[in-house]
C-alpha cells in the first residue's frame, strides 16, 4: 500500500467519503443484517477500514464508483459473516435434569445424502464443477465467470443448469 501525501489527505477523503456514502451504506447494511445493529456497525466499521488501507486505489467519487466499491465490500463482510455463522455449531443450553440422546437416525440419513452428493458431483465434468464452485461457492455472477473462462454467459448458465439437475437427479435417485 502506498501512502498518500499525508495523514491529513488521508483523514479528509475518509471523511469526504463518509459524509457522502455514510448513510446510504448505513442503511443498506441495517437491510443486509436484519437491523442487527451490533453486526451492522461491525461491517460499517470494517468496510471504511478496508477503505482506508485501499484508499490510494479506491476508485473516484465524481462518478459513483467509491459508493459502489463501499457497497460491494459490505455486501460482502456480511455474506462473509453469514457463512461464518453457518460454520459454527449451533450452541444450546441445557437445563437441569435434561438427558442427551438420539431423538431420531438423521445422522446415518445425513452420511448417506452426504455421500451421494460427494459421488455425484465427483461424476460432473470439470466445467460443471467450476462453474458450480465459481457461483455458489465464490459468490460470483454469471458474467464475471463468463468472462474469466472467456465463454459467452448462456454457456455458464446452461452449464450451472445442467449441473444442479444431474446432482438433484443423482442426490434423489438413491
Amino acid at each position: 500500500m502506498t501512502c498518500l501525501a499525508n495523514d491529513n489527505d488521508t483523514e479528509t477523503r475518509i471523511r469526504e467519503l463518509l459524509a457522502a456514502h455514510g448513510t446510504p451504506l448505513t442503511r443498506f447494511v441495517h437491510g443486509l443484517t436484519n437491523s442487527h445493529r451490533q453486526t451492522a456497525e461491525d461491517v460499517i466499521q470494517e468496510t471504511l477500514l478496508r477503505a482506508w488501507r485501499h484508499l490510494d486505489s479506491l476508485p473516484p467519487d465524481s462518478d459513483g464508483r467509491s459508493r459502489r466499491w463501499l457497497f460491494t465490500v459490505a455486501r460482502r463482510l456480511v455474506i462473509d459473516e453469514a457463512r461464518r455463522r453457518q460454520v459454527r455449531p449451533v450452541e444450546v443450553a441445557t437445563q437441569p435434569g435434561q438427558e442427551f440422546g438420539a431423538t431420531g437416525d438423521d445422522t446415518a440419513d445425513t452420511a448417506i445424502a452426504n455421500q451421494a452428493l460427494r459421488e455425484a458431483v465427483s461424476r460432473l465434468s470439470a466445467d460443471h464443477r467450476r462453474v458450480l464452485h465459481e457461483v455458489y461457492f465464490r459468490d460470483r455472477t454469471a458474467h464475471e465467470v463468463a468472462a474469466d473462462l472467456d465463454v459467452p454467459v448462456g454457456t455458464v448458465r446452461s452449464r450451472v443448469y445442467y449441473a444442479l439437475r444431474a446432482l438433484r437427479a443423482a442426490v434423489t435417485e438413491g
